[in-house]
């Protein structure tokens, strides 16, 4: 059974910096890509970031790059999202997704990859 574990989201100002983590149990870590993504009221849910297997790639949404580093520790399985210069925008609830198939995570296909709870981010003064 795979499950992923979200932590490390709350309340911080715009332009401080969060780190988020996703634990996963019950894969094999090192061969699945792993991504974040978030999901504001009223919204859609929406890619923010991806990192290949072998953390050699990782890929992000126009929205975070430069801001929002992904990183991941195969020996920990965990995946982590590094977001500085957080913005009021960039409130949402943060998600954990994982699969085989880097494509499927980076196009959102919602409904092939596997999940966390989530976790909330709010950036506000």
């Amino acid at each position: 059974q795979v499950r992923l574990v979200e932590s490390g989201g709350g309340l911080v100002q715009p332009g401080g910096s969060l780190r988020l983590s996703c634990v996963a149990s019950g894969v094999n870590f090192g061969r699945y890509a792993m991504g974040w993504f978030r999901q504001a009221p009223g919204k859609e849910r929406e890619f923010v970031a991806a990192i290949t297997w072998s953390a050699g790639n990782s890929y992000y949404a126009d929205a975070v790059k430069g801001r929002f580093t992904i990183s991941r520790d195969n020996a920990k399985n965990t995946v982590y999202l590094q977001m500085t210069s957080l913005k009021p925008e960039d409130t949402a609830v943060y998600y954990c997704a994982a699969s085989m198939s880097l494509v499927d995570i980076r196009s959102g296909k919602i409904d092939r990859l596997y999940w966390g709870q989530g976790t909330q981010v709010t950036v506000s003064s």
